[in-house]
């Protein structure tokens, strides 16, 4: 054990202090790395090779508990010490960045909706409970904005729209894609902020039409809607921030790709047991 201690800290700390640390010789410590490597070793090793290409299919996302699971279901029996040990030993980690543009306009004249959603996010059916929000990345032609509508079932991204102006017709367009992919029933609740695109005659006249429940959240608070506030946590964190974008045109197509071939297909969710969007509603079905 003091040898692997040695061996896993060596790049931060001298070889020579690190064995005086654990009084161990460094003549013992470079014979230990001569011995023929043991069977938990080489289970490592192997271990080692699938983290790091699942950590590669996740756009560098998976940290410890979910790259459990997905070697778990690759068929390893295997614990959270031990993959949170290779990763840490192997300095696989994932990056956070922060960067904050307020995208709520809620000063205006349009009237506003009660909050039927209370922060209950479960739903134990497709189309039962939607919700939707708007969010942004900076390219080098300026910003880009993305709306979202999500259905609160299986967390899954049913509507989606982008544009390099935060107006009605942005949001309008992910709803309607919504609707077009889903046609869900009369009566589903469909939750957003009190920003005014939402609030906007075009886009109530779209909900009425359709049969939703309008509701909104409460004046400045984020939690009302932190299911929609946490997909933009993990778009921002697994994609918008590990890059610079040159082109608004750039950010589109990867943010197409994060969500139809990362974040709806593979991608696991803790809220789901660790299923990703699809998943659940196939197994739901």
């Amino acid at each position: 054990m003091r040898f692997a201690f040695v061996e896993e800290h060596r790049n931060d700390i001298p070889v020579n202090r690190l064995c005086e640390i654990m009084d161990v010789s460094p003549r013992g410590y470079r014979a230990w790395l001569s011995r023929p490597a043991s069977r938990q070793q080489r289970t490592d090793m192997v271990l080692l090779a699938h983290i790091r290409e699942q950590f590669r299919l996740s756009l560098g996302s998976y940290g410890r508990p979910r790259m459990t699971e997905e070697l778990k279901e690759l068929g390893f029996d295997v614990g959270h010490r031990r993959i949170g040990r290779l990763m840490r030993q192997n300095r696989i980690t994932v990056k956070r960045n922060k960067k904050f543009k307020a995208t709520t306009d809620s000063n205006h004249s349009f009237n506003i909706t009660p909050n039927l959603l209370n922060r209950d996010f479960y739903a134990d059916r497709p189309n039962q409970k939607w919700a939707g929000d708007i969010s942004y990345v900076w390219t080098q032609e300026g910003w880009l904005y993305l709306a979202v509508i999500l259905d609160l079932h299986s967390r899954r991204v049913i509507g989606r729209a982008v544009s390099s102006r935060m107006k009605r017709d942005l949001a309008i367009r992910a709803l309607n894609m919504a609707i077009a992919m889903r046609r869900p029933h009369k009566g589903c609740i469909h939750h957003t902020d009190r920003g005014c695109q939402y609030c906007s005659h075009d886009y109530q006249k779209i909900l009425r039409q359709d049969g939703f429940k309008a509701s909104m959240s409460g004046t400045g608070n984020c939690y009302d809607n932190a299911a929609v506030e946490t997909f933009f946590k993990t778009i921002k964190a697994e994609l918008l921030w590990q890059r610079s974008w040159r082109t608004r045109r750039d950010a589109e197509m990867a943010i197409f790709e994060y969500i139809n071939g990362f974040y709806n297909p593979p991608r696991r969710h803790s809220a789901l047991g660790w299923k990703s969007p699809l998943a659940f509603e196939a197994k739901a079905a």
